[in-house]
């Protein structure tokens, strides 16, 4: 981890709160003057910042303009060797890829005569170009991943979504077995006692406590160790679940207390906006206590899913960075802040996805469960009984479950921690620094004349 730049949490910059590349408007085309300046040969001069041939604000020079920055097209003879003759080369990534017209004023290039808005040639060492990424990209991205090491990542999905899936099984089983004779029981009691209640109800708690305990620790490790895959990817290497293991394990603690963490933060939201309602109703006043519980809800869901959004990115950044809980969400803030909206739509993009997948695979094993156990299952669904489900219909539903989080598991996290990745590589540059992990050519460290090859993988 320490040993690749780039992936440690920098430190405080006058850029940390400089606005997104994205924001800046797209440079204008040189005037006529600047056209004739270029005929007459005129004596190179400074390059200007700002011109079009410079590349975004708070971009490397050795990187390609971003993907969504046009230009008009250019036209004008250019001098031999660039302006003024100077024989100017360009930084590494730009003029010389292919599909590229050059810029103006760099040498031996021929003139500038298309838009720019078209995605750069960026250097793609892994699943995804490094560089800005479209949603799109990130998808696909995260599918690549999955294709390229789907042994390790289909392995530890189906593992852990076996074992949550059996845990889960045997607990609904066990609640709802003969759970139809205590309801009778309990109705046929005249003056059923607490305990009485307590003892119907309490297995079922305690089954579902245990199955949702199960399913948490499960989807912990499955985001933790594909965290690791999906970063290994990027740089284009190999990587197996006991690599992956090796390097999600000492952050396995700090992953539960930020997971854990979330919901009480809602809670707390829920509480606070609940406050005036309580008030209202212990004043005696029904009518407003009811207005002002509405309108405590319906803030108290804006403010927690605007919180659950800027925190979205947190997992990652405490997986790949080696950070606490208090920094991982503090660096999540920090990288979705002016892009909160973005990076709404792509979770939400994403849940609808995985939700189709899941129930597209899970429907035919759905009307195999109702037509092995077809009459539980219809009492279950008419009320008229809680339908002493049999093990062999849950056993069919698990399955389905199960195959359906191996697929959706790998998406979800994917996108997660590559979402990550492009925000720090449109606000950090991280792009150079994960090229020169990856040993790409023209990304070689300073002072160095050979690309770095022996930088640890992110997470390391």
């Amino acid at each position: 981890m320490t040993d690749t730049p780039g992936w440690a949490s920098p430190s405080p910059s006058p850029d940390d709160d400089a606005p997104d590349s994205s924001d800046k408007a797209a440079p204008q085309p040189p005037g006529p003057q600047d056209s004739q300046s270029h005929q007459q040969h005129q004596p190179h001069e400074p390059h200007q910042p700002g011109t079009p041939s410079d590349p975004p604000p708070n971009w490397s020079k050795a990187q390609p303009p971003r993907a969504d920055w046009t230009t008009p097209g250019w036209g004008g003879p250019q001098a031999p060797g660039g302006v003024g003759g100077g024989g100017h080369q360009p930084p590494p990534g730009w003029g010389a890829s292919p599909g590229w017209g050059a810029s103006p004023g760099w040498g031996g290039q021929p003139p500038f005569h298309q838009h720019w808005g078209n995605h750069p040639q960026a250097a793609k060492p892994g699943v995804i170009p490094l560089r800005p990424l479209g949603v799109g990209e990130i998808l696909d991205g995260a599918v690549s991943t999955m294709r390229a090491h789907w042994r390790t990542v289909l392995g530890v999905a189906l593992v852990v979504a076996l074992v949550t899936q059996t845990v889960s099984t045997l607990a609904t089983w066990w609640m709802f077995s003969g759970f139809d004779a205590k309801l009778n029981d309990l109705d046929n009691n005249p003056d059923p006692s607490v305990s009485d209640v307590m003892s119907v109800f309490s297995a079922m708690f305690a089954g579902l406590g245990f199955a949702q305990l199960v399913n948490l620790l499960g989807t912990l490790v499955v985001t933790a160790m594909l965290t690791m895959v999906v970063s290994r990817s990027v740089l284009g290497r190999p990587v197996n679940a006991g690599e992956a293991w090796k390097d999600a394990k000492p952050q396995l603690l700090k992953l539960l207390g930020l997971t854990l963490l979330m919901p009480l933060i809602v809670v707390a939201v829920l509480g606070v906006a609940a406050v005036p309602g309580v008030v209202a109703l212990a004043a005696g006043s029904e009518p407003l206590a009811a207005t002002l519980f509405i309108l405590g809800a319906l803030a108290a869901v804006g403010v927690a899913g605007w919180l659950l959004v800027r925190f979205s990115l947190a997992p990652p950044a405490l997986m790949l960075e080696k950070q606490g809980v208090a920094k991982s969400m503090a660096r999540s803030a920090k990288l979705v802040r002016g892009s909160w909206w973005r990076v709404f739509g792509v979770l939400v993009l994403t849940a609808i996805i995985t939700m189709v997948i899941s129930s597209i695979v899970q429907t035919p094993f759905t009307v195999g469960s109702l037509l092995v156990g077809g009459d539980t299952m219809g009492g279950l669904f008419s009320g008229e009984s809680t339908g002493d489900l049999s093990l062999a219909s849950l056993t069919i539903t698990g399955i389905g479950a199960a195959i359906g989080m191996t697929v959706t598991f790998p998406i979800s996290a994917g996108v997660t921690a590559l979402l990550y990745i492009d925000q720090r590589i449109r606000r950090e540059a991280l792009d150079i620094d994960l090229a020169r992990a990856a040993g790409v050519s023209g990304y070689e460290s300073p002072g160095s004349t050979q690309p770095r090859t022996d930088a640890a993988a992110p997470g390391n």
